[in-house]
C-alpha cells in the first residue's frame, strides 16, 4: 500500500514514516527541504501553498494522511493560512488524483473553537474534511510526547530541577507519538469501520491526567520528587505577554496557548475513542515519559 503523507519531517511525520516502514508501507512524503534518502520512501519537494507539488505528492497512492499544520503563529490569519487553506489544497489534490482515502490529524483543541485560534482555524480543517466528500477519517490527538519532541522539553527540565510550575487545575489526556503513528496507518488501510468518523485517541487512562499527577509522573521518569505550583489564569497571560515582548514572533508562551492551558478539560471523550478491534494503544505513559527522559539525556537536552 502507498500512502501520502504531508507534515513528513516533523514530530509526529518522523514516528509515522518509521512506523510505516516497519508495516511495509510505501510512503511519498512532501519536505520543504532535501531530505537523505530513506527506505521505501520518495521525498517529494514543495509545501502546502504549491499545487504542483500536491499534484505530485499524491500520483498513484492509496490514501493520504495529512499531518501538516501550525502549532504557533502570530495571528488568526496564519494559523487560517497553514490549517485551513493547507487542508483545503491538499484535498484538492486528492479529488483531482481520484484518490478518495482522507486520514486527516486535527486536534482535541477543535471542539473548543472559541477558545483559540489554534482551535479554531483546527475546526475550520475539520469543516473542510467533512464537506470534502472523501472517504474521511479526523483524529483529534491529544497532547503527543515521546523522543525527538521538543514541545514538552520544559516541563522535563522543570522535574528535573523538582519544581513544575503548572496551569490551574484540570485535566487532560495523553498519547505517545509511536502509538499516534501506528492508528493513523490502521485508519489508512481501513476502508469500512472508521469512514465518517472522528476519534480521540489516547493511552487508555480512565478520565486522563491530572496536572499534578503527570507532574509526579515525569518526576519519576526523570528520577526526582518534584514539588508543584499551580499557577492563576492570570499570571499564566502575563508571561504570555512577557514573552511576546521580550521574543516577538518567536515567542514560545502565547496569548492562544495560555488560553489552551488554562482550560480545565482537555480529556478524550470516553465514547470517541477508537474501537479497540481497530487499534489500542501499546506504550505504558510511564514507561513513554522515561524513554523519552532518556532520549533527552542521549542528546544533552537534559541534565
Amino acid at each position: 500500500m502507498t500512502i501520502a503523507v504531508t507534515g513528513a519531517t516533523g514530530f509526529v511525520g518522523t514516528a509515522l514514516i518509521a512506523q510505516a516502514h516497519a508495516a511495509e508501507f510505501d510512503v511519498r512524503a512532501l519536505a520543504r527541504r532535501k531530505q537523505p534518502p530513506a527506505h521505501a520512501v520518495v521525498w517529494i519537494d514543495g509545501a502546502l501553498d504549491q499545487p504542483d507539488a500536491l499534484a505530485n505528492l499524491v500520483i498513484g497512492v492509496d490514501a493520504v494522511i495529512h499531518v501538516a499544520g501550525v502549532v504557533n503563529a502570530p495571528n488568526r490569519g496564519a494559523f487560517e493560512a497553514g490549517n485551513a487553506h493547507g487542508t483545503a489544497a491538499m484535498i484538492t489534490a486528492a479529488r483531482e488524483a481520484g484518490v478518495r482515502r482522507f486520514v486527516h490529524v486535527s486536534s482535541l483543541s477543535a471542539r473548543e473553537p472559541g477558545l483559540s485560534n489554534y482551535g479554531w482555524s483546527k475546526a475550520e480543517s475539520e469543516r473542510l474534511v467533512m464537506a470534502s466528500g472523501l472517504d474521511w477519517t479526523i483524529v483529534r490527538p491529544p497532547a503527543i510526547y515521546g523522543p525527538h519532541d521538543l514541545e514538552m522539553l520544559e516541563m522535563f527540565r522543570m522535574a528535573a530541577r523538582g519544581l513544575v510550575l503548572l496551569p490551574p487545575p484540570g485535566r487532560f489526556s495523553l498519547i505517545e507519538v509511536s502509538d499516534l503513528a501506528r492508528l493513523l496507518l490502521a485508519l489508512a488501510r481501513d476502508n469500512e469501520t472508521s469512514i465518517g468518523q472522528v476519534y480521540e485517541p489516547d493511552d487508555g487512562r480512565p478520565k486522563g491526567w491530572s496536572h499534578r499527577g503527570f507532574a509526579r509522573a515525569l518526576g519519576r521518569a526523570v528520577g526526582r520528587t518534584v514539588s508543584t505550583l499551580s499557577l492563576p489564569a492570570s499570571a499564566l497571560r502575563m508571561a504570555a505577554r512577557g514573552d511576546r515582548l521580550l521574543r516577538r514572533g518567536r515567542a514560545r508562551l502565547t496569548a492562544d496557548r495560555a488560553a489552551y492551558f488554562c482550560h480545565p478539560d482537555w480529556t478524550v471523550g470516553a465514547d470517541k475513542r477508537p474501537p479497540a478491534f481497530l487499534w489500542r494503544p501499546q506504550v505504558d505513559t510511564q514507561k513513554g515519559l522515561s524513554e523519552t527522559a532518556r532520549w533527552y539525556r542521549n542528546h544533552r537536552l537534559l541534565r
